[in-house]
């Protein structure tokens, strides 16, 4: 059943599904402009995906071929997957930032195998058990998504301008989730008259009743120490100064009161520190923290996937509580264990 809604002002969503995934589908955004609709990511690439996207744009009163451009939020699949296809039916644009526009050329231009093997180190120095490590060293290329991902033709500065003719649509660089994860602030009256400041497309930095991700910026060619949860913090106090009068999430619904929800956020992650802080009165790797981490069912029932995910969530919770002097690496400790002081 296609599903597709009409926010007013020249906005309208699609729910893009994603297969097999508990967040279940991607709220495209169609926004028109004076040279064709714009699209505000593009969902799975997926073909139930590309035929539910193509069908809403239809019941939107437009088509694939008659897009201008694609505006993604970030790299991840369930947001850039259909980029390509949507660029190879239409001609559209695409455009990233630069930021995430480096991981989609890196990941085209990296071998499935070494990223295997990446994360099998990266894991195994986190304390994972060989037999969740195991899988990774006999891999099957097939089980990553996002490999050749659609490089854009133009890369998002943060402050700008986009180029949608009759339209303000401004680009706030918001990393956190991903290191080049963008807010669109549409700097135009609430359609509905809500008082507030324009509306916000908000990707997944700002979603009404959940938490994103925040795990670790992975190169395996940098060793650079990055402190993603200390960059969405800051993201998040750049969004709070904003009021728009209605936030356009990628997921859920849309909501108001930003500066709230920014407020319950922030609240959030500083509790969850606070709890780490009380966890690490021993030292624990990575791994055996994370098992001990509260997250949205038991770590026994938690699956594969979602395990690896949560070990690189620990892993940027305790990156933050080492830069801010509150716990500090085991000195000899092999794979490496982590204290409070």
């Amino acid at each position: 059943m296609v599903v597709a809604f009409d926010h007013g002002g020249g906005v309208r969503a699609v729910r893009v599904p994603i297969p097999d995934n508990p967040l279940g589908y991607t709220l495209v955004y169609v926004v028109d402009t004076d040279r064709g609709p714009v699209l505000v990511d593009t969902g799975w690439d997926d073909p139930g995906s590309w035929d539910t996207l193509a069908a809403g744009l239809a019941a939107c009163g437009t088509a694939v071929g008659e897009v201008y451009g694609v505006v993604v939020t970030h790299h991840h699949p369930d947001h850039h997957g259909l980029s390509a296809r949507v660029r190879e039916a239409s001609g559209a644009w695409v455009t990233l930032h630069a930021a995430d526009a480096a991981i989609v050329r890196r990941t085209r231009e990296t071998r499935p195998e070494q990223w295997w093997s990446y994360m099998a180190a990266k894991l195994t120095a986190a304390g994972a058990p060989e037999e969740h490590v195991a899988p990774l060293r006999t891999p099957r290329a097939g089980n990553l998504p996002g490999l050749s991902p659609a490089p854009p033709d133009r890369e998002i500065v943060h402050g700008e301008l986009l180029d949608l003719p009759g339209r303000r649509l401004r680009a706030i660089w918001t990393p956190g989730h991903t290191p080049g994860h963008v807010c669109l602030h549409l700097e135009e009256q609430h359609p509905g008259g809500l008082p507030g400041d324009g509306r916000l497309f908000s990707g997944d930095h700002l979603l009404p009743g959940i938490s994103p991700h925040i795990g670790l910026y992975e190169d395996p060619d940098d060793a650079t120490v990055t402190d993603p949860l200390g960059d969405y913090l800051d993201s998040l106090e750049r969004i709070g100064r904003l009021t728009p009068a209605e936030v356009l999430p990628a997921h859920q619904h849309p909501f108001t009161d930003a500066p709230g929800r920014v407020r319950a956020l922030l609240d959030h992650h500083q509790g969850r520190l606070a709890g780490l802080l009380a966890l690490l009165a021993e030292p624990l790797t990575p791994w055996r923290l994370a098992e001990r981490m509260e997250w949205n069912r038991p770590w026994a029932d938690l699956p594969y996937g979602s395990r690896t995910i949560a070990v690189s969530e620990a892993e940027s919770h305790l990156r933050r509580l080492v830069k801010l002097g509150r716990a500090e690496p085991v000195p000899g400790s092999d794979p490496v264990a982590y204290a409070a002081v």
